[in-house]
Formats: C-alpha cells, sequence, structure tokens
C-alpha cells in the first residue's frame, strides 16, 4: 500500500462519490485571499448556483466552511437556545444524530419514530405536534444515507407551519440526485454535503435559510453556543447587505472553487435530467441486483443510495473487501442495527453511470458466485 500516491476507486459507497476531472482541476487553481474582490465574486456565483439547485430564492444560502455535520450543526445550533423543544424525525443513523446534536444546543428533543427502512407518516408528526405545542422546529431527514429510505415531504410544512414551528430537512444525500423544492415546499432551513450527488470532495456543507428561520435567530436570547458556526456573523461574510464585507474566518478557497465547477456541471447538464439519469441508474441496478436474488431493505428506496439485504451466507467484510481489491470498488457497510446485515451502493452524481451499475454487478455476481 503506497501512501504517497492514493490508488484511483469506483466509489459506489455512501459517499464521497467520484469526483470529475474538471473538479480536480478546479482545486488546483491559484490560492486568492479570501477578501479578495475576484474571490468575493466568486464566491457570489457559488451561493447564486446553490439558489438555483436548493430551488430557492433564499438569500441567506451559502457553503459553511466543514462536511455536512457541520451544516447540521450550523442550523441546529442558530435555530436553538437552551430550554427550547423541538421534534426530530428518527429512522436510521442520521435522524439520532441530529437528535444528539440539538440536545447539545440544550434544547429538549422529543423524538418521533419509524422502523430503519421505513418513512416517518404525516400523522406521527401531527400526533407529537399535539403532544408537544411548544416545539420550535420538527426535524426530518430527507434521504436517510444509513437505511436508503426516501422520506416524501408532501404536507409536512403546511402541518408544521399551522403549529407554528420551523422544517427543517437533512438533503445531504439528495441535493443535486432527487427531487427537491425548497420553495415550493415550505423548507424553512436546510442543508447538504458536497461529497454526495454534487461529487464535489467532502469539505463544504451548502445550508439554506428561509425568511421564518431568520426571523427566529434575529429574536435570539442568547448567542450561538458555536462561534464558528455562528450565522449572525457569518450572513455579514456571505452577504454584504450592502456594506462592505466582513471578515468572519478564513473561507476553504480552493475548496470553492471546486464547488463552482460541480455545481456548473450539475447545471449544465440540467437538474431535471440529473434527477431522470439518478432513477434509471436505479433502476437499472435494482433490476440487476433483483435478477440475483438480492433484495432492498427501504420500501420507498433512494435512487442515490441503495441499501440491500446481505444474501444469506454471504461474507460481509470479505465480499467488500474482494471488491476493493479485485475489481477496485468501495461498496458501504450496513450502520447501526443495519451492521452485518446490509450493503449500501452509491449511484450519486458522477457515479450514477451504466459503466458503474454493469460493472458492480459484474463483479458482486462474480464475487458470489453461483
Amino acid at each position: 500500500m503506497n501512501t504517497q500516491h492514493p490508488a484511483e476507486r469506483i466509489l459506489m459507497g455512501p459517499g464521497p462519490s467520484p469526483v470529475p476531472a474538471r473538479v480536480l482541476r478546479a482545486l488546483g487553481a491559484p490560492t486568492l485571499g479570501h477578501l479578495d474582490p475576484q474571490y468575493v465574486a466568486i464566491m457570489d456565483e457559488v451561493c447564486e448556483m446553490l439558489r438555483e439547485v436548493f430551488q430557492t430564492k433564499n438569500a441567506l444560502t451559502f457553503p459553511v466552511s466543514g462536511t455536512g455535520m457541520a451544516g447540521m450543526e450550523c442550523i441546529a445550533t442558530n435555530l436553538l437556545e437552551p430550554g427550547d423543544e423541538a421534534i426530530v424525525c428518527i429512522n436510521g443513523v442520521f435522524g439520532g444524530r441530529m437528535k444528539d446534536v440539538m440536545e447539545r444546543c440544550g434544547a429538549t428533543v422529543y423524538a418521533v419514530e419509524a422502523e430503519w427502512g421505513e418513512v416517518i407518516q404525516l400523522d406521527q408528526i401531527a400526533a407529537a405536534l399535539e403532544l408537544h405545542p411548544k416545539a420550535k422546529l420538527v426535524g426530518i431527514v430527507h434521504a436517510e444515507t444509513s437505511t436508503g429510505a426516501h422520506q416524501p415531504l408532501d404536507g409536512f410544512a403546511d402541518l408544521v407551519h399551522s403549529k407554528g414551528a420551523l422544517l427543517v430537512v437533512d438533503a445531504v444525500t439528495s441535493l443535486g440526485g432527487h427531487e427537491l423544492r425548497v420553495d415550493e415546499w415550505g423548507i424553512d432551513a436546510i442543508y447538504s454535503g458536497t461529497q454526495k450527488c454534487l461529487s464535489c470532495p467532502p469539505g463544504l456543507a451548502p445550508v439554506s435559510f428561509g425568511d421564518r428561520a431568520l426571523a427566529i435567530m434575529d429574536s435570539r436570547k442568547t448567542k450561538p453556543q458555536s462561534w464558528y458556526l455562528d450565522v449572525s456573523m457569518l450572513r455579514k461574510y456571505y452577504t454584504s447587505g450592502g456594506g462592505g464585507r466582513v471578515y468572519h474566518h478564513t473561507a476553504p478557497i480552493n475548496m470553492t472553487y471546486a464547488l463552482r465547477e460541480a455545481l456548473a456541471i450539475v447545471l449544465e447538464e440540467g437538474l431535471e435530467n440529473r434527477i431522470e439519469r439518478h432513477e434509471k441508474m436505479h433502476l437499472r441496478l435494482r433490476a440487476g441486483l433483483e435478477s440475483m436474488g438480492l433484495s432492498y431493505i427501504p420500501k420507498r428506496s433512494l435512487h442515490s443510495l441503495n441499501c440491500i439485504r446481505i444474501p444469506d451466507g454471504a461474507d460481509d467484510a470479505g465480499t467488500r473487501k474482494r471488491l476493493l481489491e479485485e475489481y477496485g470498488i468501495e461498496i458501504g457497510a450496513g450502520l447501526g442495527v443495519m451492521a452485518g446485515k446490509a450493503w449500501r451502493i452509491g449511484l450519486m452524481g458522477h457515479g450514477s453511470s451504466i459503466r458503474n451499475v454493469d460493472l458492480v454487478l459484474a463483479a458482486l455476481k462474480h464475487v458470489l458466485g453461483p
């Protein structure tokens, strides 16, 4: 194993996803200062492109310096204060993580739960809001990476808003690969990551805050617990508001270049075309897996992340090791209660292709044997 020269892998796990050469080249552009007028213009372009991909007009839409979990922390830290109440939907690892993060903000968090692989029902949210009328927000995972479950959001915002609460959405594994309409669906705050369907290296977390969320932040009685993620300061850097940009921290300059290039690729393909491609590749993979006798765990599966049951008698770690060593293919293991029971196959962004689908099917067929 040569640590000086990382191997070229075919990344088909839960992330990161394969990064196009165009994006990698963008990383190598000359580094500018974080207040250089040219860099500020580039950053503004990135924020506008993120609005297009999120399908929102929210002025406060920007990439947090950090991976997807920094986006989760940013939203929780800025919307919640000690003593607040919140409701979080848990049907996998990342719903549980959201609850943990919000509790660390000093909030009392009530869980709405479903079995792993299942989705949360609207009537569960309604019942929780009746039980906890002081809940400030409802958090839900749109694309649960640990189980491959695709959460519908129809009607959620109307219900949540009718009780005076905010709707917060985790879109780490859906942005750029699944239909996601922030404004039309009434989402108040949302976060994602660059390393999934956007096919950019990990390191930035796109977030977007709507007017209701901004009003909550502006009426805080206490400072957010995190200085680094304090949006009251970050917004003065990402949106000048008619004045000059106010320094907060040194932005990851070259990662911003990479994200701009990745977003350009998304918009060149067209969101509708990209979403359709992800669906087609999911259906192609699913047909191949089911023809081999393999079955999906979630009833409502993501197109970007395919979670399948490990067949009886198959060696979980051994199979993944052979795929990596013999084919250079990475797939993911099961997390939490699905450890040893599931494989997770990612078809995200640049990696959602006929070549990759057919290759992983052939490789699995060979490794699993007759």
